[in-house]
């Protein structure tokens, strides 16, 4: 694409515009720089209001797409691919989902993480060639991320996908966002111009994290990884996981710290299992084979058993 024509769709897209709000931004001391930027965030959650019915159809096919073997797979660029990368982390520690049910590509590979990879965004073969390699079919699902909604590496990835038969999400923060148009499920949060102009890490990110979390906390829930609120199939791989695992049953069956950490060691520190244990009052076997039989949901499982 030439400069005039890049320059031309740059103008088009409201991320790009100045906010007329923090035109003398360079003349404000720390406190009022701050309030400004505080009143712009408080915008983010209510851009996402309008895409809430687009974000429930998207957490119903992926919770579709896990019942089927199927991954969740994140793509982006710069900001909007490290955010993908950093919900996906977050998912083995917190649900006991194997790292490779939820995963995050980004332009220019793993070293784009940390250093910006000069023209790898530009490059839509090279999305094509990062999902080839971790072997994405059409029992995946993939959701594209890009603030402008324009990236070609974002949009080689949803041409890939839909290619394999795959679903296909986009997150864009513009209503006329290339990427929203090739894709199944178009999730828009139109945040505005940013304070300082162009910086999408600001407002546009922030709506696209608070996504993120949805997709996959909503996913999760709806695949029984929690009972009531609680995240009862967590990982306990730390000393504060450990302690979390302990209070999370102590909260869900209203015992004492020795019996869930009695409960914990009989049922392998499986929260989710000792929780059933517990308020069933029935063999940790029989807990096991109950909770196969209801796909793991907790609250199933129980009103199965009593």
């Amino acid at each position: 694409m030439s400069t005039t024509a890049l320059l031309q769709q740059l103008a088009s897209l409201s991320t790009e515009a100045r906010n007329a709000a923090s035109l003398q931004l360079d003349r404000l001391n720390s406190l009022e720089l701050v309030q400004l930027i505080n009143q712009a965030d408080q915008q983010v959650a209510n851009s996402i209001t309008p895409a809430l019915p687009q974000i429930a159809l998207a957490i119903d096919e992926i919770v579709k797409a896990f019942a089927n073997g199927g991954r969740l797979i994140y793509l982006g660029a710069g900001t909007s691919g490290r955010l993908g990368i950093l919900d996906a982390v977050e998912c083995p520690p917190t649900y006991s989902v194997p790292d490779t049910q939820v995963m995050g590509l980004i332009a220019g590979g793993a070293n784009a993480i940390y250093k910006a990879v000069e023209g790898a965004e530009d490059n839509p073969q090279l999305a094509e060639q990062d999902l080839q390699a971790i072997g994405f079919s059409a029992r995946d699902i993939l959701v594209g991320i890009a603030a402008s909604g324009r990236t070609p590496y974002v949009l080689g990835g949803l041409a890939y996908a839909r290619q394999q038969g795959a679903v296909t999400v986009a997150i864009s923060c513009n209503a006329s966002a290339p990427i929203l148009e090739q894709a199944d499920i178009a999730i828009c949060a139109e945040v505005g111009p940013e304070v300082v102009t162009g910086s999408t890490r600001m407002k546009a990110g922030s709506a696209q994290k608070m996504i993120l979390n949805m997709l996959s906390t909503g996913a999760m829930v709806r695949s029984g990884k929690v009972y009531q609120n609680l995240m009862v199939d967590l990982h306990a791989s730390n000393q504060k996981l450990v302690a979390r695992a302990i209070r999370i049953v102590m909260q869900a069956t209203d015992c004492d710290q020795q019996t869930a950490e009695q409960a914990l060691a009989q049922c392998q520190q499986s929260a989710k299992l000792a929780i059933l244990h517990l308020l069933s009052g029935q063999p940790v076997a029989t807990c096991q084979a109950q909770l196969a039989a209801q796909g793991g949901f907790v609250r199933l499982a129980l009103e199965a058993m009593l």
